[in-house]
């Protein structure tokens, strides 16, 4: 899987997010190797959309596209600003990984200070978490280098923030060890979420 981050501050969050449909419903059909998308505007007003596909060269294709140019030169005045775009060509997913039924997704953005201490926590930890919470459907995370974009996927956020609430007395230790693995951690909450499935 190959994970296209696209990054900014929107000036227009409903047009933003109109064009996004828009590609959705008219580019979307033929770009071979579209896996799905999960977008939205932050309460502070940063705009994230992470575009899936099967491969880069899937996704290089579909920017190669003339009617992709045409798009993007429309989507573009919807931002404030310089935006960022991240290719992330490796990636992790836990559990179900990404749904189009969450109602609630959180996006962690940071540094791996060890990666594959970080991988292996995370491989230790991923049975207990059934049980624990519920709430979590499952992740995405896409990699550029050490930096990483995780969009994790809740059924709620009323949920989330209850069984966030109620870890941690049960993983403090763990939690420790994860936070000392990452550095310029940052949350982007999207509590309305478009999640376009292929």
């Amino acid at each position: 899987m190959f994970i296209q981050v696209i990054q900014g501050r929107t000036n227009d969050s409903a047009g933003l997010r109109r064009q996004v449909e828009r590609w959705h419903d008219v580019l979307g059909p033929g770009a071979r190797g579209f896996l799905g998308t999960t977008g939205g505007v932050a309460e502070d007003g940063t705009a994230i959309v992470l575009a899936r596909f099967e491969s880069e060269e899937a996704a290089r294709a579909n920017s190669d596209r003339p009617e992709q140019g045409q798009w993007w030169s429309e989507t573009a005045p919807s931002f404030d600003g310089e935006v960022t775009f991240r290719d992330c060509r490796e990636v992790d997913t836990t559990l179900a990984g990404g749904s189009d039924d969450a109602g609630f997704v959180q996006i962690m953005q940071g540094r791996a200070t060890n990666r594959a201490r970080l991988l292996e926590l995370e491989a230790e930890f991923m049975p207990k978490l059934n049980a624990l919470r519920p709430d979590v459907i499952g992740s995405v995370r896409g990699w550029d280098g050490d930096a990483f974009t995780d969009a994790i996927y809740f059924t709620s956020e009323a949920a989330a923030r209850s069984g966030e609430a109620g870890m941690a007395d049960v993983t403090g230790p763990e939690m420790a060890e994860f936070e000392s693995l990452v550095e310029d951690l940052t949350y982007i909450d999207l509590k309305d979420p478009w999640l376009l499935g292929p």
